[in-house]
């Protein structure tokens, strides 16, 4: 090939030429006003979140229906969502702490989080039960907007930045059943005497009418009531309750769960470890515990009626409480409130907000939805 000599006036116009021209390329393609797309290997390819390795313990088992299903979910749901650097790895009941002590380990640094029912709290922290299940208080979806909307979650993190934690609702269940039992309830008087595993507020109100409460995990309940240790029990809802067998021990499976209209499931962070989060793992965190109430309140609902229905073939008569037992447990759940808020200024404030929102939430609930028996 023959050189070229160009002329020095030549060259610098070929230089302009070329110069324009990418300018109209570039045009062309991009509009003015409009941002060039990054390219490859910038920050938008890099991962979304400092690398987060945690140890998770459960109050409640991976293999039951619903409450133990959400947590795996929760856990893989936030390693996709974040290209694998967020991973909260789940423990069973006493692997790592006992089922019932979840707080006090996160809280003490044991373990980085947990997820439990914070009704379970009870005996360290007074108010703890009134955002995991209230006595004849709010539906799932009342609560979730109190949660959400009307100043519960900045109420539950008030409360639990003194123990050193930051809880987040991370699951969420309709009513349970009001109990299993060996003998039929046909008043108030059978009531009385009654050795029963029952936890939070619920236990005090069965208390007041003579009840023996105790409260045992989930997987020492099935063993104490097949041994007679107790004659009745309650943990959860149906799909649940029949996975740990008491439809085999107690014959008797009565409704409607007075004692708990919702469940409610929270991610318990040691607060030292949350405020060590990027506020961008802190979102991700929070949406997928978010992700995890919807998808499991759906889950729960959706499991409950084809067992309620298989019921009748395995022998269990499925019955309803008595009304006037239901006015005499009403009355009770009053007083043991009115007591707990008089006792805990902590308590009184988080269930006088409930009882607001209840007030105003009514105005729409009664007239917004079909009567229950239309």
């Amino acid at each position: 090939m023959s050189n070229i000599q160009l002329s020095p006036r030549a060259a610098l116009m070929a230089v302009i030429t070329a110069l324009v021209a990418g300018i109209m390329v570039s045009l062309a393609i991009r509009p003015p006003g409009r941002a060039p797309a990054p390219a490859a290997g910038t920050l938008s390819d890099a991962p979304p979140t400092q690398l987060i390795r945690w140890k998770m313990p459960s109050a409640f088992g991976t293999n039951l229906p619903v409450i133990g299903e959400s947590i795996l979910y929760f856990a893989d749901s936030l390693s996709k969502a974040s290209g694998g650097a967020i991973r909260l790895e789940p423990f069973e009941p006493g692997e790592l702490v006992p089922a019932l002590s979840v707080t006090d380990a996160v809280k003490e640094g044991k373990v980085e989080a947990g997820m439990t029912w914070l009704g379970y709290d009870q005996g360290r922290i007074p108010a703890s039960p009134l955002l995991a299940s209230v006595p004849f208080g709010m539906e799932p979806w009342e609560f979730m907007a109190w949660w959400y909307e009307a100043g519960g979650q900045q109420l539950g993190s008030a409360l639990y930045e003194r123990h050193n934690t930051k809880p987040l609702l991370c699951g969420l269940l309709g009513p349970e059943t009001a109990g299993w039992f060996r003998k039929p309830i046909e008043s108030t008087a059978d009531l009385d005497g009654l050795k029963i595993r029952f936890a939070g507020l619920g236990g005090q109100v069965l208390q007041r009418l003579g009840a023996s409460v105790t409260v045992l995990p989930a997987a020492e309940i099935f063993q104490a009531l097949e041994k007679g240790a107790i004659d009745a029990t309650e943990f959860s809802q149906p799909v649940v309750d029949k996975m740990l067998g008491f439809d085999r021990v107690a014959k008797y499976n009565y409704f409607p769960g007075w004692h708990q209209p919702f469940s409610a499931m929270h991610l318990i962070i040691n607060m030292d470890r949350w405020n060590g989060l990027t506020p961008q793992a802190q979102s991700m965190i929070e949406i997928a515990c978010t992700a995890t109430v919807a998808r499991y309140i759906a889950n729960s609902e959706a499991a409950q009626g084809e067992v309620v229905q298989a019921f009748a073939q395995a022998g269990v008569t499925v019955g309803t409480l008595p009304r006037d037992t239901l006015e005499q447990l009403r009355r009770a759940a009053t007083e043991v409130l009115d007591a707990e808020a008089a006792a805990d200024g902590d308590f009184a404030r988080i269930l006088a907000s409930q009882r607001e929102f209840s007030q105003v939430y009514g105005a729409w609930k009664r007239v917004g939805y079909l009567p229950r028996d239309f």
